[in-house]
């Protein structure tokens, strides 16, 4: 279906970007009357910029061919960031680009003299973020008076961010019979509130497929162990090597420490989060446009607005809170009718709560672990063999230095160096542990009481006849959060261990295995170190602390002595219940009492 007809110079402006359907949102916009107030739903990427944009088109233009004399602006769009406010900015220059538009740009981060000085020459079109055009219109350099439609993209976030009583102020800044079209992830309360004060008889538009995922993205959780997420996300990079991808962290000190982990590896990735300043920021993410760097770790509120340029991968390197994360998250992923893939990466002690997670959403993904090192070299040597640079043309150049070099080397000797400086460029994979019993099935809580005890030293359970099954002598017992229910296993156990506690495999001692917990033993030599070791010392929600001994482990009865190899359960027909057999002090059985119906006693 083509789009509607619109303006000659916005159909001219689609024609050259290589638009030839609307997308559902944009189709669903462009339906509606040109004067009516919208209240939009629609998922992120989903072409509302332009959906928007070609909206406005009827109220700015009419019938004229291009607009007149900039003065005060007839159209305001406000964005929750400014590199989405940059971005929309971006999409309505080239979109009005044969109309004569001018479109002004008002963010926080900018130079405000600059801003005040183009918004005096005048604007058609302003975008910005609610905290600087607020600012703008107290100094009375931003004129409303004449404007005739507002624009708010991404409302819940901007109410998410805490711009509630800058918008209220700029919305009771404009006419009363202004258009308002507001366009939201989700209608929440408080966005149906905004939209019931500020908006007339609004048409309502639903695009969300709330009943299935996104369709261009391809969602996979991975297991890992809790110690091992770093690594994790180092082979997942090396596993996909997408153009471009994103890496999301809950904390600036888990951004820190994961970009500062793949720079040391030899990955081009640069870092977002709330504490950089505006260069900093405008130059991490002017590397990824321009291809130099190839990764981004961020956190949600850092990313938000970000539109970056083949972003074919999404990482959680630590999970989304609840749906909407999620959902924002891979959502940058998948735009424009691209293909993307949002991994999760999964301790093993989170997997019922991503579960849920993923349920929550509608989201199927596909389980499995991570991608092994020697995985990641056989794709490698298929993208070798697949490279263009193998059935490139040469020119006469590269031949003659291509005879120079065989004049010396062999054919094997020069394919061999090929070979190494393919592999030079690329960081090393890690190597993981993949538990393969990882299924996903629900783990029986009906187990001993005693747990089950491991030796450290070859991750295997020990039996009752273990010379050290009773306690290492002089250790000192330590707890962790885990058990069985989180899939606890000695083989990412111990290294976690290790790590927390800078031991190593020899000063661990028994370890018991619970359902909800873990106890183990460290040796008296270095019991002491290790304890100052793991006081605040954590691993996500995996923390050490000093614990009591566990009880024995239950051990199976030997079989006692007696005329009845085997017990019945009940009464025996015609015979009294069958009795135990009583140790040599116990009485005798009463005389006559060989067996038969007992008789009745006697009133």
């Amino acid at each position: 279906m083509p789009f509607p007809s619109t303006h000659p110079a916005l159909e001219r402006a689609l024609e050259q970007h290589g638009y030839l359907e609307p997308t559902p949102v944009q189709a669903a916009v462009l339906g509606e009357a040109d004067s009516r107030d919208l209240l939009v739903s629609a998922q992120t990427g989903s072409g509302k910029t332009v959906a928007f944009g070609l909206a406005l088109a009827r109220g700015l233009l009419g019938d004229a061919p291009h607009f007149g004399r900039a003065e005060a602006p007839l159209a305001l769009v406000i964005a929750p960031t400014r590199e989405l406010a940059l971005q929309v900015s971006r999409e309505l220059t080239w979109l009005y680009a044969h109309s004569g538009a001018r479109v002004a740009t008002c963010v926080g981060g900018m130079d405000p003299r600059a801003e005040r000085r183009a918004l005096q020459a005048g604007a058609h079109i302003v975008v910005g973020t609610p905290g600087r055009l607020r600012d703008h219109i107290e100094r009375a350099a931003l004129d409303l008076s004449a404007l005739k439609v507002v624009v708010l993209d991404e409302a819940d976030e901007m109410l998410d961010l805490g711009f509630r009583e800058d918008l209220e102020e700029i919305l009771d800044s404009t006419p009363v019979d202004r258009r308002t079209l507001l366009f939201s992830a989700t209608i929440a309360k408080e966005i149906a509130t905004l939209a019931r004060r500020y908006q007339k008889d609004a048409a309502r538009i639903d695009t969300l497929r709330r009943d299935e995922a996104h369709g261009d993205i391809e969602y996979r959780a991975i297991r890992v162990a809790p110690g091992e997420i770093e690594h994790a996300v180092v082979n997942l990079l090396r596993y996909f090597e997408s153009p471009g991808a994103l890496v999301f962290c809950n904390t600036r000190e888990a951004v820190r420490r994961l970009h500062s982990a793949l720079r040391e590896r030899g990955f081009s990735a640069v870092g977002l989060s709330g504490e950089m300043t505006q260069k900093e920021r405008s130059d991490a993410l002017q590397a990824l446009r321009d291809g130099h760097a190839r990764a981004c770790v961020a956190t949600d509120v850092a990313a938000r607005g970000l539109d970056l340029p083949d972003l074919g991968l999404v990482i959680h390197a630590e999970l989304p809170v609840n749906k909407a994360g999620l959902l924002h998250r891979s959502g940058r992923t998948g735009r424009a009718g691209k293909k993307g893939t949002s991994v999760l990466v999964v301790p093993y002690n989170k997997r019922r709560f991503t579960e849920r997670l993923l349920d929550s959403a509608s989201i199927d993904a596909a389980w499995s672990g991570p991608p092994l090192a020697d995985e990641i070299r056989a794709k490698d040597q298929q993208r070798l063999l697949d490279d263009p640079i193998l059935t490139q043309p040469a020119s006469e150049e590269d031949l003659a230095l291509a005879n120079r070099i065989l004049a010396d080397k062999s054919p094997q000797e020069v394919a061999a160096a090929l070979i190494r400086m393919h592999r030079q460029r690329l960081p090393e994979p890690e190597d993981l542990f993949d538990d393969a019993r990882e299924t996903g099935q629900l783990i029986p809580t009906a187990r001993p009481r005693g747990g089950t005890a491991y030796d450290p030293m070859s991750d295997k359970p020990r039996g009752p006849g273990s010379p050290q099954h009773a306690g290492t002598v002089g250790a000192e017992w330590f707890r962790m959060p885990i058990g069985r229910q989180n899939n606890a296993d000695p083989k990412w156990l111990i290294p976690l261990i290790c790590r927390l506690g800078h031991v190593t495999k020899k000063d661990i001692g028994q370890i018991r295995i619970f359902d909800r917990e873990t106890k183990f033993e460290i040796v008296a030599e270095t019991e002491a170190r290790f304890r100052q070791a793991v006081k605040g010392a954590a691993e996500g929600d995996i923390r050490i602390e000093p614990a009591a001994a566990p009880p024995a482990p239950d051990r199976p009865r030997a079989p006692r002595p007696g005329p009845h190899p085997v017990a019945r359960a009940g009464p025996r027909p015609g015979g009294p219940k069958p009795q135990s057999p009583r140790p040599h002090s116990a009485k005798p059985p009463p005389a006559g009492r060989t067996g038969g119906k007992p008789k009745r006693r006697p009133n």
